[in-house]
C-alpha cells in the first residue's frame, strides 16, 4: 500500500513540475483568467467560477501536499507493521492504525486505478 501511494505522489509530481510548478492567481481584473507566476494566461475559464477553482490547483500547491503527504507516509512507515486488524492497546499499536487509517484513505483517492487492492479499503471500528 506504502508503494501504491507513493507511485501516485509520484506521478502526480511529475504533473506538476511539467507544469511549471509556478504558483497560479486569478488577478480581479481579470475575472475568468487564471494566469502565472509571470502573469501569462495559464488558463481563462469565463463561467461556474472555474477559474478560482483550478488556481487552486496550481502546481506549486500540488507540489506542497505531496511532500506533506510524503511525511505521513514516511510517519507510517515506521509503524506499519503494527497496524493490524487486532492491534494491541497501546500507543504504537494505536498510532500505527491512526495513520493506517489515513493512508488507507490516500489510497482510496486513487480506486480506479488499476493496481488498488480493495484490502486496502479503510478500516471502521466502533
Amino acid at each position: 500500500m506504502l508503494a501504491f501511494v507513493r507511485a501516485r505522489l509520484d506521478e502526480e509530481e511529475h504533473v506538476a513540475r511539467e507544469a511549471g510548478g509556478e504558483h497560479w492567481r486569478c488577478p480581479p481584473e481579470a475575472p475568468g483568467e487564471v494566469h502565472d507566476r509571470t502573469g501569462g494566461i495559464s488558463f481563462s475559464v469565463r463561467t461556474q467560477g472555474y477559474d478560482r477553482h483550478i488556481a487552486l490547483q496550481d502546481p506549486a500547491r500540488t507540489l506542497r501536499r505531496i511532500e506533506t503527504s510524503r511525511v505521513l507516509l514516511g510517519e507510517y512507515a515506521e509503524v506499519a507493521h503494527l497496524d493490524v486488524d487486532r492491534p494491541e492497546h497501546d500507543y504504537p499499536s494505536g498510532r500505527a492504525v491512526g495513520l493506517g487509517f489515513v493512508v488507507r484513505q490516500m489510497a482510496a483517492e486513487h480506486a480506479g486505478h488499476g493496481d488498488y487492492q480493495a484490502r486496502w479499503l479503510p478500516r471502521f471500528t466502533g
